[in-house]
């Protein structure tokens, strides 16, 4: 499928000027979370966060002008480019991609036995999550190959530019997005409510694929199981967790090294975005639990 093909399925799914209004430009009020506050206390030179709800951007906050390095959270918008893929007859889940005895899904799942990064697998696929960068570089090489374009064109065709988002890949398929608090909003509105690819399709994709293997969740530990969707983490259980113990067991996203995260609660029917220049630390672990629960309880109360 070419970038002009990407581009009319999108068209498809989400009806003209929808595109930015999903990240609060279609006339809602911005309204204040206080819950928000707290980022102006993380010690981060740039901070912004905003959350979205089933009507738009709920509120927002920080430096929305700037451009942030999204690190891993660049991981769900190339599980997207992925899923339309899928849709568009591109790719098939369960045709072999990557390391031998592996298929796509292997790849989007984080079970496909690559390491982080470069080097032989560590492991069959199916044995074992690990979490792996080289994975999702593969997914991308793939799907690139299928469409016949580089993959920075299909991201920009498939999701980027249907969004209304001017993020950029400047790097790798598994981490190198950048860009603003408005264009992760976007991203996270959809996540919410999918225009661009189909209920179902994200549906599937956030639920549990290959249960039961153990892994490390990076910066958390070993968990058995370590549940991961298609391109995104999912709480489940996971205790500890950088998203807020009170974000329900089907809360899906992604952090990144960056000083990042986006969570989607659909329980809740919040999605959070918390965009800094702060790597991820000891301050992480204790600051973005706290500021999701605050967002759920205030967004609860709300309504």
């Amino acid at each position: 499928m070419t970038g002009d093909a990407a581009r009319r399925h999108a068209r498809e799914r989400i009806p003209r000027g929808c595109g930015v209004s999903r990240a609060g430009g279609d006339g809602h009020t911005i309204g204040a979370m206080r819950a928000l506050e707290a980022i102006d206390r993380w010690e981060a030179r740039h901070a912004a966060a905003g959350v979205v709800g089933s009507d738009g951007v709920v509120a927002r906050r920080g430096d929305e002008g700037h451009r942030f390095r999204l690190a891993s959270v660049t991981k769900p918008a190339t599980a997207l480019a992925a899923l339309v893929a899928l849709e568009e007859g591109v790719i098939n889940l369960d045709e072999p991609a990557g390391p031998p005895g592996a298929t796509v899904r292997h790849l989007l799942a984080h079970a496909s036995g690559l390491p982080l990064n470069e080097g032989a697998p560590l492991a069959p696929p199916g044995r074992r999550r690990i979490y792996s960068n080289a994975g999702f570089e593969a997914l991308a090489s793939f799907v690139a190959e299928r469409a016949e374009m580089p993959f920075e064109d299909y991201l920009r065709g498939a999701v980027l530019e249907p969004l209304g988002t001017q993020a950029t890949l400047e790097g790798s398929p598994a981490w190198g997005l950048v860009g603003s608090l408005a264009d992760v909003l976007a991203l996270a509105a959809e996540l919410l409510a999918p225009r661009v690819v189909a209920t179902e399709t994200l549906a599937e994709a956030t639920e549990v694929a290959f249960p039961d293997l153990a892994g490390v969740l990076p910066g958390f530990g070993r968990f058995e199981p370590n549940d991961w969707g298609l391109g995104f983490e999912l709480r489940d259980g996971k205790q500890p967790h950088w998203t807020g113990e009170h974000n329900s067991p089907r809360t899906f996203g992604h952090f990144g090294a960056a000083g990042t995260f986006l969570w989607v609660d659909p329980e809740a029917g919040v999605a959070c975005v918390c965009l800094t220049d702060r790597e991820f630390g000891d301050w992480a672990r204790e600051a973005w639990p706290a500021l999701s629960d605050a967002v759920l309880a205030e967004a609860r109360a709300a309504k």
